[in-house]
């Protein structure tokens, strides 16, 4: 016995055409590079693959921004320790979360909450300590207690085991960053008093500002050396800060500055790297040598 069928019917053209594949919500793109226009937007529509160097330094207003926050970090180390801690925490807390941006992880408000609560942390302490015999073990202290809180809080992650690796990375670096910051804050218990910081703060604003001038090649680099070493040497006039303790504090505050700078130009940044990551790294980055440098030269 044979059975007849009939044809099966041919799809509609809609039918046979590959099912678009799924799109997860993203944040809405930043504009990485404004100076291309309407031909990088279309460039990137497109799918453009991206080229040229992915070494895209802050730029003028960042820099600016930079020296803002640096500014107020001098003014309030020459009043006192109460009064630095105002903008140190504004400093943390772009710290926080400049490095989860820069590391493509946003939202990440748990974990910049953390590494921004470990920072505040470290300030009280800081705070509540006396004198600066017992900097460096309270910054230890803080940052080995809240470490261990970031490890315990991973074993909660359901994600990939990539992912597990880099929200760990990525918060305990965070976390390092925001407690280092709170090197001006130890620095200024120091028996040389704020003076330091203020002489690393004002380098820091200084170099910050003329590496952001155009030509950014190895001229620029040497010209904000020398500008950061002359506003140490400067700061140190005003100051009982030596000529040349003022002259070795804002060249290594200056340089750690651009080392800041050179981490937040790194892959491709956006714009909103450069006004978080930009604008905190640089200081975050010059608060350990000032520390160090204040102790052994002031100190």
């Amino acid at each position: 016995m044979t059975y007849d069928y009939d044809p099966m019917p041919p799809l509609p053209p809609e039918a046979e055409a590959p099912a678009e594949a799924e799109r997860t919500a993203v944040l809405t793109p930043v504009d990485d590079f404004p100076e291309q226009g309407t031909a990088g937007r279309a460039a990137r529509r497109k799918g453009t693959q991206r080229t040229g160097s992915p070494i895209i330094p802050p730029g003028p207003q960042p820099a600016a921004l930079t020296a803002v926050l640096a500014l107020l970090i001098a003014g309030g180390a020459a009043i006192g320790r109460p009064a630095l801690a105002v903008p140190l925490v504004l400093l943390q807390a772009v710290t926080a979360a400049g490095w989860f941006r820069l590391n493509g992880m946003w939202p990440a408000r748990q974990g910049i909450a953390l590494a921004f609560m470990a920072g505040v942390t470290a300030d009280a302490a800081l705070l509540a300590m006396p004198d600066g015999e017992n900097g460096p073990a309270v910054l230890i202290g803080t940052l080995g207690v809240w470490l261990l809180l970031v490890l315990v809080l991973q074993l909660r992650h359901h994600g990939s085991a990539d992912e597990r690796l880099s929200s760990l990375t990525a918060t305990s670096a965070s976390t390092l960053l925001t407690v280092l910051a709170g090197g001006f804050l130890a620095a200024a218990a120091n028996p040389g008093g704020g003076d330091p910081v203020v002489a690393g703060a004002i380098a820091v604003a200084v170099a910050t500002l003329a590496r952001s001038l155009q030509g950014r090649g190895i001229a620029t680099l040497v010209v904000a050396l020398l500008a950061a070493t002359g506003a140490g040497v400067a700061t140190a006039q005003a100051t009982e800060l030596s000529a040349s303790s003022g002259a070795f504090i804002g060249f290594a505050a200056g340089a750690a500055a651009l080392i800041g700078l050179r981490v937040a130009s790194y892959d491709f940044p956006s714009r909103f790297v450069h006004f978080t990551a930009g604008v905190a790294l640089p200081l975050t980055a010059a608060a350990p040598v000032v520390y160090v440098l204040g102790r052994v030269l002031a100190g």
